[in-house]
């Protein structure tokens, strides 16, 4: 969420009070924990034409009062600060002719110095001081900041809208737009309707026990999207999230948690968007741990159904010895750091670089589904695709209510031929799959060898056992009969086909996606997103039927963000706690150069 800081400034004089918004070079605001000695406030207008104080009042004559409040629910509060008009000197000659300056030699903390400065390029307007009797506490992210000085009828404000830094100890933010007026931000009201701020839903009352709490927070998924407007039409345009990250994998959220984004980067970090803002400290980091790069790495991430009450997650990655393996992770008390101590829940042997699978998530059984590329090389070369006494090449489900894991027993081999972990086999790399939120169904993105690209869609009454085909097909075509059988079989019995298949003429790596079950734009309900890593395009499709997806259509003209920006290489795609969808750009896997954006309504 953007941090919105006004700094007010009224200006004792007989003259009309005017507004004089201002363009804030930069705001910085410091409470480190327990050392309330070391708060500060910094801020700065340079050469704005807003900024003028010849033209207003005098603050030597009535003094000033300052105040900074935050506008959320334990946002910090300095209450009135006075500044006395005896502490004000005049700058220039004749004094006055240059501006005004407030300091107190005696003073050791709060308010140190506000100068208010004319200059032929425009004027300047800067704020600082700290220490104990700086009153503004920053336990939390903030909320709208209004900050005022009063000294008469004249306002000159700064509003900030983004900021580079805002997490319980320090808000940070520069360049910022002047606003168009110095009018106070409307205040948050719990109950109107409209989910604002740091409010989670709002389903226009305020009592508990009907998915949104009487303070507008999240108590169940069925309040998701309360509070929350709404657009017509199927337009799709896409927002910048985040730059400079370093070969992202993967956006997630726990399931009730709206105001955070957890980006997965393959290199072993886990990091967070809190509120709009990076965090600079990673959630976790694994990087000694996970093998990394190529196609191995820190690959997928869940969090338990729970994991509001039991802070428990599961981190997916190729370990130092090159297997893949599923580890069990708690967060700490403080929310955006995880406790790096981890249980093993499952590894699965392998024997070479690329072909990992890797991306975890819990179905709507909430049991944990795992899937398995077939261990690398080219062609599969040990079988492992059509082979269920194998983990590899497979989609796996498995109950991780255990010290490691337990097998569901509706699991389809329980009790047969075929490892009990295995859901769904014929897979080669199935880079990245989800099941719909609303139906249950599984989407599974299959890259191919060296012709064919699919999507496999598993009903959700499907009871599992389905055979993709790998390494017998490679889509619907035949790849390589299983010896001693020389072709083929046709008709081919005991195989599922893909329901979208394209061949490497428009790309040459599959990118999964999520289908579309937001809050914003209901007419996209059922849309399935995908990509290709090479192309980079975004394609979507609505519904199946007799085994055909339905309703193609190629939306990369729509979503391409323009100004400067444009989506390169797909490596994934993401959703929010609502349901929105984000497209990960990896970035060429250089350093510095992935990014991430959120589909938004478009025209």
């Amino acid at each position: 969420m953007p941090v919105v800081v006004f700094f007010v400034l009224l200006l004792t004089s007989l003259a009309a009070a005017a507004d004089r918004p201002v363009a804030g070079d930069r705001l910085t605001l410091k409470d480190p924990a327990g050392r309330p000695e070391s708060r500060s406030v910094r801020f700065k207008a340079g050469r704005d034409p807003g900024v003028d104080p010849v033209t207003g009042a005098d603050p030597r004559i009535g003094g000033a009062t300052l105040e900074v409040v935050g506008g959320n629910p334990g946002d910090g509060n300095t209450g009135g600060i006075d500044l006395p008009a005896g502490l004000w000197t005049g700058l220039g000659k004749p004094e006055g002719s240059k501006g005004y300056r407030f300091k107190d030699a005696l003073r050791t903390d709060g308010v140190k110095v506000v100068t208010l400065k004319t200059g032929s390029n425009g004027g300047t307007l800067a704020i600082s001081g700290g220490k104990s009797n700086w009153a503004y506490a920053i336990t939390q992210p903030q909320g709208p900041i209004d900050v005022r000085l009063t000294v008469g009828p004249d306002v000159y404000c700064a509003q900030f809208t983004t900021f580079e830094q805002n997490e319980p100890g320090k808000v940070r933010a520069k360049l910022a737009s002047a606003p168009p007026n110095c009018g106070p931000p409307p205040p948050t009201l719990c109950g109107n309707g409209v989910a604002e701020n740091l409010e989670e839903c709002d389903d226009g009352g305020t009592s508990n026990g009907d998915g949104c709490s009487a303070t507008c927070q999240l108590e169940d998924t069925s309040a998701l999207c309360a509070g929350v407007p709404s657009v017509s039409g199927t337009g799709l345009d896409s927002v910048l999230v985040q730059g400079g990250l370093t070969r992202p994998l993967l956006v997630t959220a726990p399931r009730l948690d709206p105001s955070r984004l957890f980006i997965v980067e393959q290199d072993g970090f886990v990091r967070i968007i809190k509120n709009g803002s990076l965090l600079p400290t990673a959630f976790i980091d694994v990087s000694a741990d996970a093998q990394c790069c190529g196609e191995q790495g820190l690959l997928g991430l869940a969090f338990a159904p729970d994991y509001e009450s039991s802070g428990v997650f599961y981190l997916s990655y190729t370990n130092n010895s090159g297997k893949p393996e599923v580890r069990r992770f708690t967060v700490s008390g403080n929310p955006d750091v995880a406790n790096t101590a981890s249980t093993l829940v499952i590894q699965v042997e392998d024997f070479a670089g690329n072909h990992n699978g890797g991306h975890i998530a819990f179905g709507p059984d909430g049991y944990l589904y795992f899937g398995m590329g077939d261990g690398g090389g080219g062609g599969d070369p040990q079988e492992t695709g059509q082979d269920l006494s194998r983990l590899l090449g497979k989609m796996l489900r498995i109950d991780v209510n255990a010290p490691t894991y337990t097998i569901p027993p509706t699991n389809p081999f329980v009790g047969g031929p075929g490892l009990d972990e295995i859901w769904a086999y014929g897979l080669r790399n199935p880079w990245r799959w989800s099941h719909d939120r609303a139906t249950g169904d599984l989407y599974i993105a299959d890259v191919g060898q060296n012709v064919i690209e699919e999507v496999n869609v598993q009903p959700a009454a499907s009871t599992g056992g389905e055979n993709y085909g790998w390494d017998v097909f490679e889509g619907n075509a035949c790849f390589e009969p299983t010896p001693p059988a020389t072709m083929c079989p046709s008709p081919p019995t005991g195989f599922t086909f893909p329901v979208l298949q394209y061949t490497h003429a428009l790309g040459c790596s599959v990118t999964g996606g999520y289908v579309y079950r937001g809050c914003r734009m209901p007419d996209l309900h059922g849309t399935y997103f995908y990509s290709d890593i090479c192309s980079g395009f975004v394609k979507t499709f609505n519904g199946v039927s007799g085994g055909v997806a339905q309703n193609e259509d190629d939306r990369t003209a729509d979503v391409a963000p323009g100004g400067g920006l444009s989506i390169g290489g797909v490596s994934s795609f993401g959703e929010d706690a609502r349901g929105e969808i984000y497209v990960v750009d990896y970035g060429n896997g250089n350093a510095g150069q992935g990014e991430v954006y959120r589909l938004v309504p478009g025209s």
